[in-house]
């Protein structure tokens, strides 16, 4: 995630006598950039957000019409998707802060920041649970939390948004819009917000490569299905979408959070060569950026719609759809799974 701060066009740098941190001046000139960014960075976040808002609403409506809401498999996922519509939510309003500015006043700004950090959060624990529950799955199957519904799974579902509204509560009690945009009010709430996402960054990655590791020495067993490498194409392929997408961008913001710590004086030298590598740095912030706001519209193709029961729940429905008879209803189902745990063909959700 982005910290508000981040969303603004920035053209560093000089020195506040105030607070000894750098912010903006018109002394490092970022016109190419901001013209670079103007259409292509709006026009990606559409496509972005239909897409998002396409997948993540398919899949709310048929697990309501098809699945049994009561088992944590498919309260994990209707949370995951409940978080990154949150997530969407944001970005056209980020789109428009960065080519026009904020204009939408100051509790907009806290609630639109608020709700974004509130998607992000919550997908990051949401993805860090599923995951474990995978991995509970395979390794144990016959595990009781493996089939866990009811009460737990209600209870999982607190638990998630109450974390997530606690951490991204400085979110809207923090922020303000100052220059025309929506920021947070100083350089000591960005460090908090960028190390903050750094560490959520760090969790994930290290529950992924301990859990998908050990899902994997089991399925290259000899007694594993002779279907496993599907089975793996699809661990490998979660996993390096998950690096690609959220590593670089994790890289940039740390690197770019060197800017809001106390500066020395500089002299002009020094000055040309920090606008010099602030362009760089942004300009990989802006594309990292794309690649880790995009997951929010891939969570439901690899997470959901990749199962074998979904696809088919789907096809049943465009069936319907398309026949116009609605009064054929499938039993719902208690578990929704991605590649079988008794065969090694499909990992439970």
């Amino acid at each position: 995630m982005a910290t508000s701060e981040d969303f603004a066009v920035t053209t560093i740098t000089s020195i506040d006598t105030t607070t000894d941190f750098y912010y903006e001046s018109d002394e490092c000139d970022k016109t190419s950039l901001i013209e670079s960014g103007a259409i292509f960075i709006p026009a990606f976040f559409s496509i972005v957000v239909i897409l998002s808002l396409f997948g993540n609403i398919l899949v709310i409506v048929i697990l309501v019409k098809y699945e049994n809401l009561k088992s944590i498999t498919n309260t994990f996922i209707l949370n995951l998707a409940v978080s990154d519509l949150f997530f969407t939510a944001g970005l056209p309003f980020w789109a428009y802060d960065h080519m026009h500015g904020w204009i939408f006043g100051l509790y907009p700004c806290k609630i639109v920041s608020f709700v974004f950090y509130l998607g992000f959060y919550s997908s990051g624990f949401l993805l860090i649970l599923m995951t474990a529950h995978r991995y509970i799955a395979v390794m144990n199957p016959l595990s009781d939390i493996v089939s866990t519904k009811g009460f737990y799974s209600v209870l999982a579902s607190v638990v998630i948004w109450g974390l997530s509204v606690l951490v991204t509560s400085p979110a809207f009690i923090f922020t303000k819009v100052d220059q025309n945009h929506c920021v947070f009010e100083n350089s000591n709430w960005n460090l908090w917000a960028i190390y903050q996402q750094n560490a959520l960054f760090i969790l994930n990655s290290v529950v992924f490569i301990f859990c998908y590791s050990q899902i994997i020495c089991r399925l290259l067993r000899p007694t594993a299905q002779r279907r496993k490498s599907k089975t793996l194409k699809l661990i490998f392929a979660l996993v390096a979408v998950f690096f690609v997408g959220w590593a670089p961008y994790n890289i940039v913001i740390f690197l770019k959070s060197f800017s809001f710590w106390p500066q020395p004086p500089a002299d002009s030298a020094d000055v040309v060569r920090s606008c010099e590598m602030t362009k760089r740095l942004d300009y990989a912030f802006y594309i990292s950026r794309l690649f880790a706001f995009s997951h929010c519209c891939l969570n439901p193709v690899f997470y959901v719609f990749l199962g074998v029961k979904f696809k088919n729940h789907l096809k049943k429905m465009l069936k319907s759809w398309g026949h116009n008879n609605n009064s054929s209803i499938p039993n719902r189902q208690s578990r929704l799974t991605i590649i079988s745990v008794t065969s090694g063909e499909e990992l439970s959700m």
